[in-house]
């Protein structure tokens, strides 16, 4: 696992945590609510590539798999 991968994660988190905060702030709840749901899909979807080079570096070592 690199760096690049827990920065991408912590980029992503402050970002949403900053707009929301702002929009909570202006009184736009639906919308902060609605950036954090897209942060933690873009975070989901970052662990779930992740998990798949995981996987196929795995059925790699074991040779399975075609």
């Amino acid at each position: 696992m690199s760096i690049d991968l827990i920065l991408k994660i912590a980029a992503v988190g402050i970002l949403a945590a900053v707009l929301r905060t702002v929009l909570v702030q202006t009184g736009r709840e639906d919308v902060a609510m609605a950036v954090s749901i897209a942060a933690l899909v873009v975070v989901m979807l970052i662990v779930v590539q992740m998990l798949g080079e995981l996987f196929q570096n795995m059925k790699q070592i074991f040779g399975l798999g075609s």
